[in-house]
């Protein structure tokens, strides 16, 4: 699969070479140099919508046991509060 970037004005420009690109993988088009639309085939479309995961099936796919996590523990420090 590949990613196209685009800019909208040159989306603007050539819209078929854009489509084109589309059938290799998704097209990121940018306005101001960030990423804001993604141009993609109808196919695929389907295909993301058809695909739902619950969040357990997501945090059970493979390899993500491989991943380390250990994270510091933070202290909370009480203070008094004074309600008068």
């Amino acid at each position: 699969m590949t990613v196209t970037t685009l800019s909208s004005r040159e989306l603007d420009r050539d819209v078929s070479s854009a489509k084109k690109a589309a059938q290799n993988g998704p097209v990121i088009i940018t306005d101001p140099g960030r990423p804001s639309h993604v141009l993609m085939t109808y196919e695929e479309f389907e295909r993301l919508c058809r695909t739902r995961r619950s969040l357990v099936s997501a945090l059970s796919m493979p390899g993500l046991s491989d991943i380390e996590f250990a994270p510091t523990r933070s202290l909370v420090k009480r203070r008094e509060v004074d309600l008068s």
